[in-house]
């Protein structure tokens, strides 16, 4: 083992032996070891295989790499920008950066121009909404003024003043007017309504045309009225009052026979009533309407008959009607 360096073998190149007998080879196979004498026997020495792993390429293999650490390279770059030598950066040391002593200059600056059609989008949204809201509340002011009207040309509502109608009616009770039996459209072109005798109706007096009266049809066109001390004579019979109203105590001069489209009205409280006994026949052009319900006070709930005294079709009779009924079942 003796010799210089120079003259060491090659640890890659494996020594041939002499011959295939040779006394290493004998020794190896004694030994029980691997025979390892399979090369050529003219003493030249094999080289051993080449052997590259194969490493996937992560990059472009054309792609230049650095190793240098990245405050190696932040003082490069300092050093090129401002013409001095690259330093060696301390072990462990922090990049520094300069910072500039002059001040901003934004006298040449121009601010960036308003986006004027983003405004102009936030504007008409805007716009659009006030719309859709205004458009949203007229449509409802208007359906409730059409509402109103419609409803105006078929009911109205009237409120009882004085004692006139007593014991029907009383002061202050409030009542729906039904416009449609007495319209004189329907009266004259299609037959249909028209007064009858016994209608509670709501209508502009002849002398007062300002105010509104509520009386009952006693006398249809064509018909001999007469009042005698009291008691009411149609066409000379005495007529037969259901609706039970406080009988009075005069007499009418004279008989009346009413008009064409015209009515004789009385009070049901006789003795306190400016009717027709006054001022003679209601002209059916000024009736307003047919009295239909009573809404208050709710003890006077139900509807205004022709053949029956008002208090006889509350809900108030009806129900204290039935709940008797209910309770002799029940028993």
């Amino acid at each position: 083992m003796s010799g210089s360096p120079d003259n060491l073998p090659d640890p890659n190149i494996i020594p041939e032996s002499d011959s295939p007998g040779s006394s290493a080879s004998d020794e190896a196979s004694a030994a029980g070891g691997p025979d390892i004498s399979t090369g050529p026997t003219s003493g030249q020495e094999t080289p051993l295989p080449d052997f590259e792993p194969e490493v996937p390429e992560l990059f472009d293999a054309a792609a230049k790499r650095s190793s240098a650490s990245p405050v190696d390279l932040d003082n490069f770059l300092t050093s090129q920008r401002e013409g001095e030598e690259v330093q060696a950066p301390a072990p462990g040391a922090n990049p520094t950066y300069r910072v500039s002593p002059a001040e901003a200059d934004l006298a040449g600056h121009i601010l960036p121009v308003e986006d004027s059609e983003a405004e102009e989008e936030d504007a008409a949204s805007t716009w659009q909404t006030v719309w859709a809201i205004t458009r949203e509340v007229g449509e409802t002011i208007i359906l409730t003024l059409v509402i109103f009207f419609l409803i105006q040309l078929v009911i109205r509502n009237f409120r009882v003043v004085g004692t006139s109608m007593v014991n029907n009616l009383h002061d202050g009770q409030y009542l729906i007017i039904d416009k449609v039996s007495y319209n004189p459209f329907l009266i004259d072109t299609l037959g249909f309504g028209g007064p009858a005798r016994g209608d509670v109706i709501v209508f502009k007096p002849p002398r007062n045309p300002g105010d509104d009266y509520v009386k009952r049809v006693i006398g249809l066109p064509g018909e001999k009225i007469q009042v005698i001390k009291g008691q009411v004579f149609v066409n000379d019979q005495l007529l037969e009052e259901p609706f039970q109203p406080l009988p009075g105590s005069y007499t009418m001069p004279a008989p009346v026979i009413v008009p064409e489209n015209q009515v004789f009205v009385l009070g049901d409280n006789r003795n306190n009533s400016n009717d027709s006994h006054n001022w003679g026949p209601l002209p059916i052009d000024n009736i307003v309407g047919r009295a239909w319900l009573s809404y208050w006070p709710p003890d006077q709930w139900g509807s205004i008959p022709r053949d029956t005294p008002t208090e006889e079709a509350t809900l108030m009779r009806y129900l204290n009607q039935l709940i008797p009924s209910a309770n002799a079942h029940n028993e």
